[in-house]
């Protein structure tokens, strides 16, 4: 008995060596499985890419400028129409529909022995009688107009009436007759305003409509007050624009080596679609602003480098000018879109509407 003693005691120290042996394998392993997983995210988050999409713009010379802008309707200034003043026989009609006449021409004779005038420079519009009728008193027998001197009333916004004033002048467009004129503003009524909770002004303003045919009182316009203007300057197109988190303006430019860099610029004058650049670009540079950023996975640690393509569609960049005139961005009071550079001129679109 005391003989076998030894070899059992050498077996069970055996069989603890083998179980530590295999402990050790098992963690080992299970480092490995970890390290292995966690170097597969790794290599997988560098296989992530992006590409950066870009638009092209070009700058430009040209005048720009941003207004305030209402709407309003077009209205006669002149206007009569003759009735009789007593019953009467219409002996003689001297006008037709559609005449033109002279202050002071004349128009009809009744057998009481009126003579009707035209009493200012118009239009015949309508004749109600003709020669041998019986007219009773009140009778309706010529309306004369006048269609070439009119007026335009057109509501002002409290925040816009300080920039409003008699003698300002202005643009009068009528869309359905493609005309736009010029004139000033004639008269404010301070005292009465309309609205609830934003007050509104009526100013006034006539316009001599005589070099145009086809204008005629209930027409919708738009007035516009320019605010600021300027003339052969750099332009460029505002969707070009980046801002920066302190609210600087910049663009991208494409570097010698093909990457794009940011350019910082300074703005001037804009109308909500163009802006005038002071500082930072040249006439004719082309621009570029980013307009989508992909993430996608491609082949092993090409996430170290991005890559950029460039669009450059046939209207992405300014208008062309024929004919060797200077473009001209003048017009509408600019709305703007969301996060402008300060600095960013603009007049606010109207408040009566536009």
């Amino acid at each position: 008995m005391s003989e076998k003693q030894p070899e059992t005691n050498n077996q069970e120290k055996k069989k603890k060596k083998r179980k530590h042996r295999v402990r050790r394998w098992v963690i080992l392993i299970l480092v490995l499985v970890l390290l292995g997983g966690g170097g597969f995210l790794v290599v997988r988050k560098l296989q992530r890419d992006y590409t950066v999409t870009y638009d092209a713009y070009t700058t430009t010379t040209g005048n720009i400028s941003n207004s305030l802008s209402y709407s309003g309707s077009m209205q006669l200034i002149n206007n009569k129409t003759y009735t009789a003043e007593a019953s009467a026989k219409v002996r003689e009609v001297y006008v037709k529909a559609g005449d033109t006449v002279k202050e002071g021409d004349k128009l009809m004779r009744l057998s009481d022995g009126t003579t009707l005038k035209a009493e200012f420079d118009g239009t015949v519009n309508k004749v109600g009688a003709e020669t041998g009728d019986e007219v009773e008193k009140d009778a309706t027998l010529v309306q004369v107009a006048d269609f070439g001197k009119m007026t335009i009333s057109f509501r002002v916004g409290e925040s816009d009436i300080s920039q409003v004033s008699v003698g300002q002048e202005i643009k009068v467009a009528v869309a359905s007759a493609g005309a736009t004129f010029n004139s000033t503003v004639k008269s404010i009524d301070y005292a009465s305003y309309s609205g609830n909770n934003v007050a509104y002004y009526t100013a006034t303003a006539e316009v001599d409509t005589s070099s145009t045919k086809d204008i005629y009182p209930g027409m919708q316009a738009t007035v516009s007050i320019t605010k600021e203007a300027v003339d052969n300057v750099v332009i460029l197109k505002m969707d070009a624009i980046s801002t920066a988190r302190d609210n600087s303006a910049y663009v991208y430019v494409q570097g010698e080596d093909g990457k794009m860099m940011q350019q910082p610029i300074t703005v001037g004058v804009s109308n909500g679609n163009y802006a005038e650049i002071k500082e930072g670009l040249e006439a004719g540079q082309t621009v570029y602003v980013a307009v989508k950023v992909e993430e996608q996975s491609t082949g092993l640690l090409s996430g170290l480098f991005g890559t950029q393509q460039v669009n450059m569609p046939s209207g992405g960049g300014m208008p062309s000018f024929s004919g060797g005139s200077m473009p001209d961005f003048s017009g509408g009071g600019s709305g703007g879109s969301g996060n402008r550079p300060s600095g960013f001129g603009g007049g606010s679109g109207g408040r009566g509407g536009n």
